[in-house]
């Protein structure tokens, strides 16, 4: 159980992710299930609501339509005589005024002609007159041409013949008579008090006021309501079934099939089919488009679902490993401090009970008491410079120095130490002084002496670290050199970052804070320069400061004697350091 708990804990990051994975899989295979069944319905569905929105386009159309011509035909009882049966008289048997002026109190622009019929009396049952009605010019001063005598004497027929009796009609509702498409006709029996047919008024109709300020207006206000998403896309047809499906009316252009849904016109222009469509794809197409779209959403949402759940266990996984760090930190700085503390206390204790009489011997002593106090104090002068690091607040005081005599200085006061660990240090300097830089001189000294101290920790069984001062691309670089374990090529960018010690089992029992070379870093970045590692497992390292020079301060010719006596200052660096 222990064994398990502990392979959760080293993966927690995996352990999390199939634990939201398998149920988001899950998810999507049943979101995948259900926007299939969806697409298959989908278009049933489509197209249903499509009918009733045909059904309810024509029903608000045809009863404005019905009612407009209902109030137009509807002409007076009174305006029609059967007390005139000697023909000689028959203009009588309508009052053509009275008609005329309900025809223009009660205009209707979707005749294009009216008309009135009315049969004599007994003496000559036969003689039907019809009398035909100008809308345009408000008079019955018009000309029938034979097609429209037929289409009107037809549509009246029935309702005249009606006059001859006294039979009460079942319905007094308008008829229609489409038998030439070219004269399409609506009548309406006239009847009397008694309910009898005294008369009939009719019209023929027109077309293009049919379609445009009728069909063609609902239209228009009713898609935006009926498809508020994609109303620019529904098209909208009118077909004559009688004509091979001829096109009437369209509401906008479009490629392809007429319709795919479509719903026949009652009442009048029974021959015409009102269609409707999609303008860029059939119901099919737009129930897959559907289907991915939804898909490809559900999709995108489990996914960023599970990246935010990655970067989460991520971050709660680097936040236990920076605890574990932070805990190895303190162990190993606890053991940092007592080695050194020991070997202070023994050394002083002997010096204090006189138990040391040989000069050399106190002396011996007495180094080795400076060698763990400069250990020390190395060590708290990083905890403090990484604390001062962390809340911003570390300071730098910069000046124009020579690297040369900032490294050497710095090698001797860490001399003893390599000489107690048996470690020879090997510099080597350029042929020419390196220019000035502007560094602050401490915090490269501190920098530099965390370097040697890395390598001395990590040189395993080799005694030799050489450092190395040149001039490289307006830098002058500080290379320090050991012939220890290495450094593997995936870990050689994370030895930089703060509490990281490298994975190696060589360097298991080699105590340390994970500071120094976090230090470097910044202290070196701080001076607009850099540090790179070269590395290779068994062969050592290498850990190579760069610091911009100092262009402005560059030695010039005129100036040699100058340089003559900086390279008299710094020659006692050139030696090698035991």
């Amino acid at each position: 159980m222990q064994k398990l708990k502990e392979l959760i804990r080293r993966h927690a990051l995996m352990a999390g992710l199939i634990a939201v994975a398998i149920p988001l899989l899950a998810h999507l295979w049943l979101q995948y299930q259900s926007l299939s069944e969806l697409e298959s319905t989908l278009p049933i569905a489509r197209r249903a609501y499509m009918r009733r929105y045909l059904s309810s386009v024509l029903d608000k159309v045809i009863t404005n339509y019905e009612q407009k011509a209902e109030e137009t035909l509807n002409v007076p009882a009174t305006a029609f005589h059967h007390e005139y049966p000697n023909p000689a008289y028959m203009e009588n048997a309508m009052n053509f005024e009275q008609i005329s002026g309900h025809f223009s109190n009660h205009p209707f622009n979707g005749a294009r002609l009216l008309f009135t019929a009315i049969i004599t009396g007994e003496q000559v049952p036969n003689y039907a007159i019809v009398r035909f009605y100008n809308p345009a010019s408000h008079s019955f001063h018009y000309k029938a041409n034979k097609a429209e005598w037929s289409a009107a004497h037809a549509a009246a027929a029935n309702w005249i013949a009606m006059t001859m009796t006294d039979s009460i009609p079942k319905t007094t509702q308008l008829t229609v008579d489409e038998r030439d498409p070219k004269n399409r006709v609506i009548v309406k029996p006239i009847v009397d008090e008694k309910s009898r047919v005294v008369g009939v008024a009719g019209m023929f109709l027109n077309e293009e006021v049919f379609i445009n300020d009728y069909l063609s207006q609902a239209i228009k206000e009713s898609l935006p309501q009926g498809f508020p998403e994609e109303y620019q896309d529904v098209v909208v047809t009118v077909v004559d079934l009688k004509r091979d499906h001829k096109l009437v009316f369209a509401n906008q252009p479009f490629q392809g099939q007429q319709y795919d849904v479509g719903w026949p016109i009652p009442f009048i222009f029974k021959d015409w089919f009102l269609g409707i469509r999609m303008r860029n794809m059939t119901e099919e197409q737009w129930s897959r488009r559907n289907f991915i779209v939804n898909l490809s959403v559900s999709a995108l949402a489990a996914l960023a679902l599970i990246g935010g759940i990655v970067l989460a266990l991520r971050a709660a996984s680097r936040a236990m490993k920076l605890s574990q760090m932070k805990a190895d930190f303190v162990s190993n700085v606890s053991h940092e401090l007592r080695t050194p503390l020991a070997s202070i206390r023994v050394f002083g204790e002997f010096l204090k009970l006189g138990r040391v009489k040989e000069p050399g011997k106190i002396r011996e002593y007495g180094e080795y008491i400076e060698t763990e106090s400069r250990r020390l104090t190395q060590l708290i002068n990083n905890i403090l410079d990484f604390s001062k690091i962390e809340s911003g607040q570390k300071t730098y005081h910069f000046e124009q120095t020579s690297v040369e005599h900032v490294v050497s200085d710095t090698l001797k006061t860490f001399e003893v130490i390599l000489e107690q660990n048996g470690f020879t240090v090997n510099l080597e300097r350029p042929s020419r002084p390196l220019p000035p830089v502007v560094i602050d001189p401490d915090a490269i000294a501190q920098a530099f002496i965390n370097l040697l101290d890395n390598a001395v920790k990590y040189s395993g069984d080799s005694r030799q670290i050489e450092v190395k001062l040149a001039e490289q691309d307006d830098f002058a670089t500080i290379s320090v050199i050991d012939h220890g374990i290495g450094i593997a090529s995936e870990e050689r960018e994370k030895v930089f970052e703060k509490f990281y010690r490298v994975g190696n089992a060589l360097v298991h029992d080699v105590k340390g804070s994970g500071l120094g070379l976090s230090i470097v870093k910044h202290i070196i970045e701080a001076h607009h320069g850099k540090v790179t590692v070269e590395s290779e497992l068994g062969r050592g390292s290498a850990f190579i400061i760069h610091l911009p020079v100092d262009a402005s301060a560059r030695v010039k010719p005129e100036t040699r004697g100058s340089e003559r006596l900086i390279s008299h200052e710094l020659k006692v660096s050139g030696e090698t350091v035991n």
